[in-house]
């Protein structure tokens, strides 16, 4: 009986746990508080990028709002969990970015550059689980295109 009451007790305090979190979320979001995310480094070529991994729908709706400041190699990669037609649009973030798409094999599908504080969409031409955003001008500025590849844990390839 203590056993089980144990078990109870832990997954309350899981739960409240979880609760605060996501109650934290929302408020720094509401409170226009960039958020901080475990970072991957991913690689095209010989460029390096770290990039933050936004992979719950909480994370990925606020992505890079509110950030007005970004390293010269860093960006954030949202996962999906299946392959769909994403799109992006840059409401609450200052920043100019560039989207690329990206298939699982980490194959650039494409390329959209997005202008700060719009609802403007940029979609990804095919399904992706995959969409990097870096400093608009990024991936141009280093020959990236269609075609090209990102290479990193998140592909299968180191």
């Amino acid at each position: 009986m203590t056993q089980i009451n144990s078990f109870a007790s832990i997954a309350a305090v899981r739960a409240a746990a979880l609760a605060m979190a996501l109650l934290f979320a929302s408020h720094a979001q509401a409170q226009g508080v960039p958020q901080r995310l475990p970072t991957v480094q991913l690689n095209a070529g010989i460029h390096v990028m770290n990039a933050m991994v936004a992979a719950s729908p909480e994370e990925r709706s606020t992505g890079l709002m509110f950030r007005t400041e970004m390293g010269a190699n860093e960006g954030m990669l949202f996962i999906f969990d299946a392959p769909a037609q994403q799109c992006f649009w840059m409401r609450n973030t200052p920043l100019p970015l560039s989207a690329a798409f990206i298939a699982d094999d980490g194959s650039i599908v494409n390329i959209e550059d997005m202008k700060p504080q719009t609802l403007d969409s940029h979609c990804s031409s095919k399904p992706v689980r995959f969409v990097l955003e870096m400093h608009q001008g990024w991936f141009a500025k280093r020959g990236l295109k269609a075609g090209s590849k990102i290479s990193g844990a998140p592909f299968g390839r180191q």
